[in-house]
């Protein structure tokens, strides 16, 4: 391998893989949500059906937080994230293949299965990244990292109405779903070549650079191995015991009601309630998770300024306490309006506003877990893909019988909840600073 220039730290090389596995997989999973204008119509699927299958998904996604957390801990990021990406890309391809082999409920199930497998690969990203970037970042520096990360995930959602939608048009919505397989197979080639689990593993990685690292990153070699069985089950309990832990979860929860109706939803919203074309709807669609993406990004930048201003109690907190009210209001904002293009410039302002708070909740719940930040990024995201399992079919239920209007009021309603439990966050989460 080629040593790298010394000014260049080999952790940037590693978000960058980061950044591409958050990317990658939005563009597979929101592909559904686009290619459901033309798979109802084609296999007979109700807008309702097609929400249970995005269901099942959430469902798995959700469940195997945790557990994937803990599978990351014990057999490390690089070996995690390569089996985790190879399932992916063969749950994405059985979308498409279902259907040439199957019809009615068998069908119907199939895809439900396939989903349901691509929730379990997708479970792995963030657990295990989070981990990955605590070994390979400051702990100071965690906010910000994970801002920047997340804006990989805005930018995999930006693309995908565009692109999906001129795929279905071009080659119909089977091989537009094929090819977001696609982009994974050179990402699992590349990472299971160059990543390492921990710097001191990377023969890129020099002195200099391990002695900038702290938290979780000193003195661990390989994969948590070092650590005793039972301690780390006891660790994990006091975790799910955790009262701030449990908080953040539960504003996570809320948060992320928010974030699955704009991130899964804002297509079909524009086809069947402002009227827009399949096309247009595709590139409009592509606006909120653009200002998410840089909302990620400001949002844990601000995060850490206000970190070292207010204590990281108060700086990572006022994040939510600001940004959750501010989504909601924009929510009631574009269900109220009659001009279409002044809702679309309201649900890519709450999309952005849900997104600025995306590196503070990670950076608080990281700091919780000290060296297991794979099994607290597990918690965390099962309480936050709890909101998604939520949010699918309310939103299926009612835009299906032409109630959008309720789907958003529901939304203004947790993004309340979750500014609330912000304020129930006490000094339990930190950013490890001076740790």
């Amino acid at each position: 391998m080629l040593p790298l220039p010394k000014t260049l730290r080999v952790r940037w090389s590693i978000f960058g893989f980061m950044f591409a596995v958050g990317l990658v997989a939005y563009l597979q999973q929101k592909s559904l949500t686009i290619a459901a204008d033309r798979m109802e119509p084609e296999l007979g699927l109700s807008q309702f059906a097609i929400g249970w299958i995005r269901t099942s998904f959430l469902v798995a996604y959700a469940l195997f937080q945790l557990p994937a957390g803990l599978i990351g801990e014990r057999y490390g990021a690089r070996r995690t994230l390569v089996g985790a990406g190879l399932l992916s890309i063969v749950a994405v391809l059985a979308m498409p293949a279902a259907p040439l082999l199957l019809s009615g409920s068998a069908l119907f199930v199939a895809m439900l299965l396939a989903q349901f497998t691509l929730g379990i690969s997708h479970a792995f990203v963030w657990p295990v990244s989070s981990g990955v970037l605590s070994r390979w970042f400051p702990s100071n520096r965690w906010a910000l990292i994970l801002g920047l990360q997340t804006m990989g995930l805005g930018i995999g959602s930006m693309i995908t109405p565009p692109l999906i939608s001129q795929l279905m048009v071009n080659f119909g919505w089977q091989r537009a779903i094929a090819l977001a397989a696609v982009p994974a197979i050179p990402f699992v080639l590349l990472w299971g070549w160059y990543g390492r689990n921990t710097p001191a593993e990377h023969p890129g990685v020099s002195a200099a650079e391990l002695a900038e690292l702290d938290g979780p990153a000193r003195g661990v070699q390989g994969p948590d191995v070092a650590a005793e069985a039972g301690s780390l089950r006891r660790e994990l309990m006091a975790l799910l015991g955790n009262r701030q832990v449990l908080v953040l979860s539960f504003s996570y929860l809320c948060m992320n009601y928010l974030f699955y109706l704009l991130g899964d939803w804002v297509f079909l919203y524009l086809r069947q309630e402002r009227h827009f074309s399949i096309v247009d709807s595709g590139w409009l669609a592509s606006l909120p998770p653009l200002l998410a993406a840089i909302g990620a990004g400001v949002g844990g930048a601000v995060g850490t300024v206000l970190c070292g201003r207010f204590g990281p109690r108060w700086g990572l907190a006022l994040v939510g306490i600001v940004a959750l009210p501010l989504a909601g209001l924009l929510l009631l904002v574009a269900i109220s309006t009659g001009n279409p293009t002044l809702a679309v410039a309201a649900l890519t302002a709450a999309y952005g506003a849900v997104e600025l708070t995306e590196g503070p909740y990670w950076a608080a719940a990281m700091s919780a877990g000290g060296r297991n930040t794979m099994a607290i990024g597990g918690i965390l995201n099962t309480g936050g893909n709890l909101g998604g399992v939520i949010t699918t079919p309310i939103v299926g239920y009612l835009s299906g019988i032409g109630h959008w209007d309720f789907a958003f009021y529901i939304g203004a309603g947790f993004a309340l909840a979750g500014t609330v439990a912000w304020f129930l966050v006490g000094d339990g989460a930190r950013t490890g600073q001076g740790r």
